[in-house]
């Protein structure tokens, strides 16, 4: 029998730490980062990441969460189908984001660039490692807390409308963003949110964790790299 209350407890305290964390590096943005190398600060993401979605799996194992509630398995047919969904949600999200940050003035987006310039590599192996490790490591994390647990979870074992956490769980994702600013967590609970829709209507987790992936990479291919 599955032990919802534990699980909603567990999850809740997760996304507390992740967002109290957040909050402190916002604060620390601009003395502590500048004397962490940019290669530590890339593991330092992945590690902590990786931390998350193992806290979130490993308390829906031990409470008899079921994996499809997560979103985990194939919900809508053939890995290669929700691969190509992933890549259809992600693609126009990525798009709007990019236009996005190019009609804004830079001064809304200041902590948000110092960060992403933090995290971008100056080496081939560097941007191997952001791509293949560190890009796909945030978004499985988040996108098993955000949308697999706080809406997918959360409305198989409450009666609670997926809409109305969708909507939660997004207010929740972009005070995680804190560390990119006011405009950042904006951004991010935004794209939280188009995400969560996603994940509503396919009921599956890969989907989203591909959309997710697309948009970091195609942003700091715009603002980084040579795009």
């Amino acid at each position: 029998m599955t032990r919802w209350g534990v699980f909603l407890g567990l999850v809740l305290f997760v996304t507390a730490v992740v967002v109290v964390l957040a909050r402190s590096s916002a604060r620390a943005l601009d003395d502590e980062l500048a004397s962490v190398s940019g290669r530590a600060l890339r593991w330092n993401v992945a590690v902590s990441q990786a931390l998350v979605a193992i806290l979130v799996l490993a308390g829906a194992w031990l409470v008899g969460v079921p994996w499809t509630a997560l979103g985990l398995g194939s919900a809508i047919g053939p890995t290669g189908e929700s691969l190509m969904l992933g890549l259809a949600l992600g693609a126009p999200i990525a798009l709007g984001n990019a236009l996005l940050s190019r009609s804004l003035d830079a001064k809304f987006l200041r902590d948000a660039a110092v960060l992403r310039r933090r995290l971008a590599p100056d080496t081939a192996i560097g941007w191997v490692t952001l791509l293949i490790v560190v890009i796909p490591a945030v978004a499985v994390a988040e996108e098993l807390l955000f949308r697999g647990a706080l809406v997918g979870a959360l409305a198989v074992g409450f009666p609670v409308s997926p809409w109305l956490l969708a909507v939660l769980s997004s207010l929740a994702f972009g005070a995680a963003h804190a560390a990119q600013g006011t405009m950042g967590i904006v951004v991010a609970g935004v794209l939280g949110f188009v995400l969560a829709i996603g994940f509503v209507l396919s009921g599956d987790l890969l989907v989203v964790i591909v959309a997710h992936v697309v948009v970091d990479v195609v942003e700091f291919a715009v603002h980084e790299g040579p795009v």
